[in-house]
Parts: C-alpha cells; structure tokens; sequence
C-alpha cells in the first residue's frame, strides 16, 4: 500500500500528529481552535494544511481533503483528570469526545485514534462514552481496542498514562495490536536534562543530574483560565522537590554558573525547569518551536501527547492496516 493519510482534530503543538508523521502517516487536514497552537505548527511543518477552527463547528463537506483517509485522530482534551475533577465541569471536553466520533462517521476514516485519560478505556465513569462510541461506530464495520499506555514504556522520561481507543475497519479477524514497549529501562529526569542544564556553564548539573534518577511525574499544562504554569498538583510538587526541582514555577532560563543548589535550604536553591527542557520530558525533538510567551507555551507542551507515543500508536495503527489490507487482497 501507498503512503498512509490523516486528518488530526484537537492538535495542540502536535505532539500526536508529529508522532503519526514518523510513523508514515501524511497529514492531510489538522485542526485545532487556539491560535498559538496554530502558529506553533505552521512555524515547524510550513506545509501542513491547518485550519483555526472549533472542532465543534467544522463542516467536512468545506474541506473534501478530509474525506478518504486512512486515519482520524484526536488528542482531545482531558476529561476528568485528577487536576481538574474539583473545578467545575463544562461538559465540553465529553463533546469534543463526541463530535469527533460523529466526524468519523462523516468522513470515514479507515481507522480512528482517540487519546485521553487512562480511565477512558476501563473506568466504569466512561462507561457511557464507551456504548456511545460502539453504538456509533460498530455498525460502520469498526472493531474496537481500549487500552493504556505510559509514555515511559517508549523512552519518554515521564509517567504519562493514556487511555487510548483505536478502531479499525472490520477486515478479517482483529487486526489491530497494541504497541510494546520500546524500552527495557526508563530514561531518567537528570539523564534527559543533563545536558541542557550544563548550558550556561552550572558546575553542579552532573550532581543534580545523578539526584534526578527517576522519570518525571506527569507534566500538567493546566487551564487557560489560570493564572501562571507550575509543575503540576501538590502530589507532583512533592515528587519534583525531591529531585531537587522547584515545582511551583518555571524557569525562564537554566542555571549560570554561580546558582547554588541546596534543596535544604527550600524553593530558591532548587532548579526550576524551562519549558524547553519541559518539551524533552515531552519526548519533542530539540527543534520543535512553540509558539507564545512562557506560560502558553508550557501550557502547549504540557497538554500534548508525547511523539514518541504517537509515533509507536500510529506503527501499530498502520501495521493493522497493512494487514488488513493483505486479507483483503488474499481473500
């Protein structure tokens, strides 16, 4: 078979298309309705075809390049997470979960990738979404797979888990495999950022480095309606403080050569990491730009789905394909 096609909803930075790309999938269409983020993808793929707009509003039928592809994905944005479940609860994260299920039935993919909260793929709260999506989608020829992934499982240097739902047209038998892991050992917080902590010439980034000898915990990107970006909930402070990181806040620059790390002596004598360095614990490559002043970018980085992640979903998404299509031509 040919080159694989996509069209990509709710992209954000394009953590997920940017996987999907490595993974041979061409994107055809990619959507997302924050201008930054729209910006931020321009500026690195200059020939993707982006369109600012409401995945809630969006009319297939005014862009045909939509139709006859082989992949709808969507990264969409996390419902009910353990960040949020305290705030009050819009329902528009459930919409967009629906809307993109209904655009599936628009334009009929070959097969559909949602990523969201490790919940969406056995919580008994999602329960309803799930007879949704079956409802919707079983009767078009899908056969479903939910499962959980942790980006740590594929080099990413951070407990990320994602619940993932991957329908495939309905070929001969189940076709689709969830992907394996890509590593035996997990990539550290002081083995990723070494290196760049060391930039401005910190004598004690090796030190420091040792004492981060664990993945990051899960990087929030938090709401638009906040005010400043920090590191996460309590729970994820607490584990940054004992890597020797402040979690509270971000740091607009890595440390120079006089800053003194003492993480006894409290918040100001521990590092603060950068969202540049947030976007390696995001498993982006060094040259990914993101757009904006500090906070919208880490807001950017932090709502993304690890490439790495994205990258190992759509082999296996296009290894299912590939297969069906080999039924198909043999039977």
């Amino acid at each position: 078979m040919g080159g694989l096609t996509l069209v990509d909803v709710c992209v954000g930075a394009g953590g997920l298309a940017l996987g999907l790309e490595q993974a041979g999938f061409e994107p055809r269409l990619l959507l997302d309705d924050d201008k930054r983020a729209v910006a931020t993808l321009t500026a690195n793929r200059p020939h993707w075809n982006v369109v600012l707009e409401d995945l809630l509003d969006f009319d297939p039928s005014e862009h045909p390049e939509s139709y006859d592809v082989d992949l709808l994905s969507a990264g969409l944005p996390r419902v009910k997470s353990s960040a949020t479940v305290s705030r009050p609860d819009s329902g528009e994260e459930e919409r967009l979960l629906r809307a993109t299920i209904f655009l599936a039935h628009a334009i009929k993919p070959r097969a559909v990738l949602i990523d969201n909260v490790p919940g969406l793929a056995h919580s008994d709260d999602y329960q309803p979404f799930r007879d949704f999506a079956r409802a919707e989608l079983a009767h078009l020829g899908y056969e479903f797979s939910w499962f959980v992934v942790d980006a740590v499982d594929f080099g990413v240097p951070q407990n990320r888990r994602s619940g993932v739902l991957v329908a495939v047209e309905r070929g001969h038998g189940n076709s689709f495999r969830p992907p394996v892991p890509t590593v035996d050992e997990p990539t550290t917080v002081g083995a990723a950022l070494r290196h760049s902590m060391s930039a401005r010439g910190w004598p004690d980034a090796a030190r420091w480095a040792a004492h981060a000898d664990r993945p990051a915990p899960t990087l929030v990107g938090g709401s638009k309606n906040r005010g400043g970006a920090d590191l996460g909930p309590t729970g994820s402070k607490k584990k940054w403080a004992t890597m020797g990181v402040n979690g509270h806040t971000l740091g607009d620059q890595v440390p120079g050569e006089d800053f003194v790390w003492d993480p006894e002596r409290g918040r100001d004598h521990m590092v603060k990491i950068t969202p540049e360095q947030a976007a390696i614990l995001q498993g982006f490559p060094e040259s990914w730009e993101f757009s904006g002043p500090k906070t919208p970018r880490y807001r950017q980085i932090g709502h993304a789905l690890p490439p790495p992640v994205g990258r190992a979903l759509g082999r296996a998404v296009a290894e299912a394909l590939k297969r069906d299509s080999a039924c198909r031509a043999a039977g």
